[in-house]
């Protein structure tokens, strides 16, 4: 009964200690929750069961990331607790206690810490299940109607999940306090995160961290036409920056400052002297903790950076499949006012295009990408109807021997390197000398693999295939496309045996929605990271701030003012945030590169957009950070 009170009075003070990480896993296990609750959902019927498939999978593949997150954001937790709370664990060997009573404590008092932020994540989580719904499907402009219904299973997922990965840790503290000696206990809140090392230890990890670090942006960026080759490379620049980002907090942004301290100009100036060999030791005690940030919040931007990517590849592809509402494709050439009569009878033509094709079969044409259907226009046929339709159209003919590929818009492409590229066409090799994805002719453009030859040897391949003539029209009254698409059928229908094909494009269906809940997805993944890397910063400079009670009280009995105090703390913890940004922010140019390389768009402008939103994040962090600080010093 005595054990307990001392656990839960202990627990009541360490709670408020430790209010940060209670709320970081409490909104972690809140998302987590809510995906799950997703997976149960039926409020995602309205998508095909294929792509319904596509959806769950890919909140499998998020809840996998989280759970990875949980349990390293839970080892790195428990860690820090049980560091701070060794030396007053060690005061109790001297009361008589032993290991394993001591043990006891530690696991019953974290375990409370551990429950609390359950209960507070699964209860807020359990509240906000309609509202993550509500904000998941108006970020994917869906319209669903959500139905709250309360989950058993979610619950007995996430808690199951979740206390798995606790306890882990939990048993883990119990065993390291059983086996510490009491010279280990009562010396608990020294040890740091850092071996003392040499100037040449700190040079060689430099020199390592530059040279991996370097290599992984090398590889992230490294263009390839293997995709085996691209998703190698992509490993393989993950494990590197991640090693190398490791290194470069630990060996040469403290070399670079202990070369700052050398510096007696530098370091007397603007009473530098105040807070740069503290940042020096903060960096040499933290530096996992700045790499693990730095990493978390490079993973955050990639994310935000993602999900504008998807949102913007989507409008795009659904421009690219609905431009034109009807394809009709035949074998001899017809009036254009056939066709376009037959559409105005229901509603006007907003713009239509004519254009003769050939098309090949497997033996004919072999080339590196491709649908297993082929088709060839000429150049000057294509750029009368880019004319027609009001499409850019800025490519030379090609000459004898080359072609240009007119290829469809990728939501994601292993294959980078889009030079040197070859195709055979009829035993005859051709050299591709440049590519586009504007939507030429529409759907047909997304399902054949087109190429575009200059008019001579169109008129000498045509005859090796099919010719099609294709009329392709946009109507101004979608309401209007059921009547249209009856009387276009009924025409085929009347045509007999000839030839003929209709495309038609329903405005009211989507077969690429699951793309929007993936960036929905990925918006969340942002907002989990960033918030992660937000309360480990709070809170590893928050209980720092303890250890600095003494320095600055010496600090203000020899006469240094609170205002020049203020500002040494300000410039301490401005370094502390500011070294992860902009290691991140580096990093993020060739990680969102990499991403654009894959998914062929310009993201610049989104890696900017997100790496502004981590800045500002960070400020306010920064600020509650300050004032904080401040206050626990009493200035």
């Amino acid at each position: 009964m005595r054990m307990m009170k001392v656990v839960f009075l202990n627990f009541k003070s360490s709670f408020r200690n430790y209010l940060s990480l209670v709320i970081a896993l409490s909104f972690t296990i809140l998302i987590f929750l809510n995906f799950q609750t997703i997976l149960c959902s039926e409020d995602f019927g309205v998508l095909s069961a294929k792509k319904k498939e596509y959806v769950d999978m890919l909140v499998q593949a998020v809840s996998f990331v989280l759970v990875c997150f949980m349990f390293f954001f839970v080892w790195y937790s428990t860690n820090v607790f049980l560091t701070k709370r060794k030396r007053e664990i060690g005061v109790y060997v001297f009361m008589g206690l032993s290991n394993e009573k001591i043990g006891k404590l530690y696991a019953i008092e974290t375990a409370l810490i551990g429950l609390s932020a359950l209960v507070f994540g699964i209860f807020f989580g359990v509240l906000s299940t309609g509202l993550f719904q509500m904000i998941l499907l108006a970020l994917s402009e869906m319209a669903v109607e959500i139905r709250f219904q309360f989950q058993l299973k979610p619950i007995l997922n996430t808690a199951g999940i979740y206390l798995t990965v606790y306890f882990i840790f939990v048993i883990k503290g119990y065993v390291n306090i059983v086996r510490s000696s009491v010279l280990n206990l009562l010396s608990g809140t020294k040890q740091n995160e850092y071996v003392r090392q040499s100037r040449i230890g700190l040079l060689l990890k430099a020199a390592a961290g530059t040279g991996t670090l370097g290599a992984g942006f090398y590889l992230a960026v490294r263009e390839s036409g293997n995709s085996v080759d691209v998703l190698g490379n992509l490993f393989a620049a993950v494990v590197l920056v991640v090693a190398g980002v490791y290194l470069l907090f630990g060996g040469l942004i403290p070399l670079i400052f202990q070369g700052l301290a050398g510096n007696k100009r530098f370091l007397y100036g603007k009473q530098r002297c105040l807070w740069i060999n503290n940042v020096i030791f903060r960096m040499k005690k933290n530096y996992r903790t700045y790499a693990m940030v730095c990493i978390l919040v490079l993973c955050s931007v990639t994310a935000l950076a993602t999900g504008f990517a998807m949102k913007y590849k989507y409008e795009n592809i659904r421009h690219f499949e609905n431009m034109y509402t009807f394809q009709v494709l035949v074998e001899e050439p017809l009036p254009e006012e056939k066709i376009k009569g037959m559409i105005e009878e229901y509603t006007p033509v907003a713009f239509g295009s004519e254009i003769s094709m050939a098309g090949f079969k497997d033996g004919v044409v072999k080339a590196n990408e491709n649908y297993g259907t082929y088709g060839i226009v000429a150049w000057s046929e294509l750029k009368k109807l880019a004319e027609d339709v009001g499409l850019a159209f800025d490519f030379a003919e090609p000459k004898e021997g080359q072609v240009i590929r007119a290829s469809h818009l990728y939501l994601l492409s292993m294959i980078t390197d889009k030079s040197n590229i070859s195709v055979t066409i009829n035993g005859k090799e051709y050299r591709q000398v440049g590519e586009t994805n504007l939507p030429y002719l529409g759907y047909l453009q997304d399902k054949i693999s087109f190429y575009v030859v200059n008019d001579e040897e169109f008129r000498k391949l045509a005859p090796l295939g099919q010719q099609l003539y294709a009329y392709n029209y946009r109507i101004e009254d979608l309401s209007a496309f059921a009547d249209v698409r009856e009387n276009l059928r009924t025409f085929k229908e009347k045509a007999g045996d000839a030839y003929m094909g209709i495309v038609s494009m329903d405005p009211a269906q989507d077969e690429m929605e699951w793309i929007k809940i993936m960036y929905s997805l990925c918006i969340f993944m942002f907002m989990v990271f960033i918030l992660a890397s937000g309360c480990i910063m709070f809170m590893k400079l928050y209980h720092d701030s303890f250890e600095e009670k003494e320095r600055y009280l010496v600090l203000r009995k020899m006469g240094i003012s609170d205002e020049a105090l203020k500002k040494s703390i300000e410039r301490e913890l401005g370094i502390a945030y500011g070294l992860p940004f902009v290691v991140m922010g580096v990093s993020s140019y060739f990680s969102v590169h990499a991403l654009e390389l894959m998914m062929h768009a310009d993201l610049l402008a989104i890696n900017g957009v997100s790496v502004f939103t981590v800045f500002v994040i960070f400020l306010l962090c920064y600020c509650l950070s300050v004032s904080v600080y401040v206050r626990g010093q009493g200035i």
